[in-house]
């Protein structure tokens, strides 16, 4: 895949999972966090499933194609929302969930090690610009950081981001031989039975958990057309794009979903937003100039 492409595809997966985000918040109105999860993973292992076999493509994966399978399914898919969707139990659902995207804490520093990949002068500093950014979109001086589990919610959205990063390291150094569409269906299969259980623990329906029929629509719109493309063009993305200009712009997707609240949802446009927001789209600028 071309530069030029990847670009296009990060482009998708940020206005997909960009749009996800305020449809989340919506349909937790309605489910319990790890249940609106899961319920969006085994939807989209259902339309994955069945795309495949209306185009006659549904296999079992290869030996080869597992290390790749296994890395999306078990950390992008089920350890990344189990652990995002736990933290938004414990601190609130806003801008903080900002952390669960940012790649760039880890993948950077873990490609320049793991991988040895060369990175500009340029790109480390839109790589901190971009930090920046993320540091003042979050807010943390407005942040009670004695409250009970905010300091582990915080470590879960950095464990969260940390399972997306990993998973991407393992698609590049052990690239599936089968297109990634083709595993889709055991992708999201494998993060659907990471899922359940945890799901089962947290929020059990003698507590009140469950997915009522008003998120039924947002669950159903992610899981059976966001999930399935968001995730394919994530994988691409992170797949044949430098280690920066993925990282930085997977920041978009945040970006991009705190405005959709804004207009859609009526949230707050404060200060914090505009400069980190500013921020953010610099450092993609300067990543993208090399």
């Amino acid at each position: 895949m071309s530069q030029a492409k990847a670009l296009q595809v990060l482009l998708l997966a940020v206005l997909l999972f960009g749009g996800v985000w305020p449809l989340t918040k919506y349909g937790f109105q309605y489910a319990t966090p790890l249940w609106f999860g899961f319920s969006r993973a085994a939807l989209a292992a259902v339309s994955a499933a069945a795309l495949m076999v209306a185009m006659g493509r549904l296999r079992f994966p290869r030996a080869r194609d597992w290390s790749a399978t296994a890395a999306v399914g078990l950390l992008q898919i089920g350890s990344y929302f189990g652990l995002a969707h736990m933290a938004l139990s414990l601190i609130p659902a806003g801008r903080t969930a900002i952390l669960g995207n940012v790649t760039i804490f880890w993948l950077v520093p873990l490609s320049v090690w793991l991988l040895g990949e060369k990175v500009s002068r340029r790109r480390w500093i839109a790589a901190g610009v971009g930090l920046v950014g993320v540091g003042v979109m979050t807010g943390p001086w407005a942040i009670d950081w004695s409250a009970p589990g905010v300091l582990a919610g915080h470590a879960m959205l950095l464990g969260a981001s940390l399972s997306w990063s990993l998973a991407i390291l393992v698609m590049r150094l052990r690239p599936p031989v089968t297109p990634v569409v083709d595993l889709l269906p055991w992708i999201f299969l494998l993060g659907a039975l990471v899922l359940l259980p945890l799901a089962l623990w947290r929020e059990p329906f003698s507590q009140g958990g469950g997915i009522g029929m008003g998120a039924f629509w947002p669950a159903a719109f992610i899981g059976l057309v966001a999930a399935p493309i968001g995730t394919w063009a994530t994988v691409e993305a992170g797949r044949h794009l430098n280690a920066v200009v993925a990282s930085v712009g997977f920041l978009l997707v945040p970006l991009f979903g705190v405005t959709l609240a804004i207009t859609w949802l009526g949230e707050p446009l404060d200060w914090d937003l505009i400069a980190g927001g500013s921020l953010v789209m610099l450092s993609v600028l300067i990543a993208a100039k090399g």
